[in-house]
């Protein structure tokens, strides 16, 4: 595995990269909340194909009523402001008659970290992949975003995308094969045959780290970006797992319900193994910079590596 450092780009900037080609399309909206979403994409995408909202919940409802008009909407907006101020109105109109409506949520995660608590949602996957007929992806680099923009839009139901600020580089796979996200899709990024680490988002670099310091130790770890959360990828991971017979989970949420839980009740009911998990405890978030809450949750490399020592040493054989 390699990254390239020179060319680091965030999620939400491949993603405006992605729908500004993708823009042309006759039936192409995109309906922006206009109650200060910052972001530039005002300047990326054509002005007539752009649908202004008044708040959050009317972009949901607005997005609903394009679908019926026969258009193939995208909803752009804050991360935390969709899912806490809008539950009901995705609920309602788009997973119940299961609209085919993408949802392209900005800064996920701590990418909002000065902003403090109320900025900052980390149950938001959760909280989707609780809502019957919504599909989640949380990609990482450039190539990640754009492959699953191009299969969200294959999705028939609403689809859930989580997109962070925080540049990443872009990664050098031992395999570039993305499997199709509608079935559930994952990338294996390197093998090996010690542990095997599921990461998503800004945490498939710390997870490629940490597989870099644990070669040094002598535990060859395989690293899969999940960068289908639901569907999830049942049969990637547990080809890996069969493999190492242990696994850590990497994500940039809450311990609950995120990639951790679909991770916990595929093991469970599948092929029971020790899991360890990286995560944020059940709590809310302080204020702080991205890197310093990451470095204070506890979401580096090291904790990669230290939760990854644990599962080798109790791993099934």
């Amino acid at each position: 595995m390699q990254m390239d450092k020179a060319a680091q780009k965030s999620a939400w900037d491949a993603f405006c990269d992605y729908i500004a080609g993708y823009a042309h399309r006759d039936d192409f909206v995109l309906v922006v909340p206009d109650d200060g979403f910052d972001t530039d994409i005002g300047d990326i995408v054509p002005r007539e194909k752009i649908f202004f909202s008044v708040s959050e919940p009317d972009a949901i409802l607005n997005a609903a009523g394009l679908v019926l008009a026969g258009k193939r909407p995208w909803i752009a907006g804050n991360c935390s402001r969709l899912v806490s101020r809008c539950y009901g109105q995705i609920r309602e109109a788009l997973a119940v008659p299961s609209l085919s409506v993408r949802i392209a949520a900005a800064d996920g995660g701590l990418s909002r970290g000065p902003e403090g608590v109320s900025s900052l949602i980390i149950e938001d996957i959760a909280l989707m992949r609780a809502m019957p007929n919504m599909s989640i992806f949380v990609p990482s680099d450039d190539r990640s975003v754009r492959e699953v923009s191009k299969a969200a839009d294959l999705v028939e139901g609403p689809v859930y995308i989580r997109l962070g600020y925080t540049p990443v580089s872009p990664i050098k796979a031992d395999s570039e094969d993305f499997d199709p996200c509608y079935h559930g899709g994952a990338r294996l990024l390197k093998d090996g045959t010690g542990v095997t680490i599921c990461a998503c988002g800004i945490m498939v670099e710390n997870a490629l780290a940490a597989a870099d310091i644990l070669e040094q130790q002598g535990i060859s770890a395989e690293v899969i970006e999940c960068y289908s959360i639901k569907p999830f990828p049942e049969q990637i991971v547990l080809s890996s797992v069969r493999r190492t017979g242990c696994c850590v989970v990497a994500e940039e949420h809450g311990c609950i319900g995120g990639l951790g839980g679909a991770m916990a009740e595929c093991l469970c009911r599948t092929y029971p193994v020790p899991v360890r998990f990286v995560s944020v405890d059940d709590q809310f978030i302080d204020s702080g910079t991205p890197e310093e809450l990451r470095e204070y949750y506890g979401l580096t490399w090291k904790e990669i590596v230290g939760a990854a020592a644990q599962a080798w040493a109790l791993r099934r054989r």
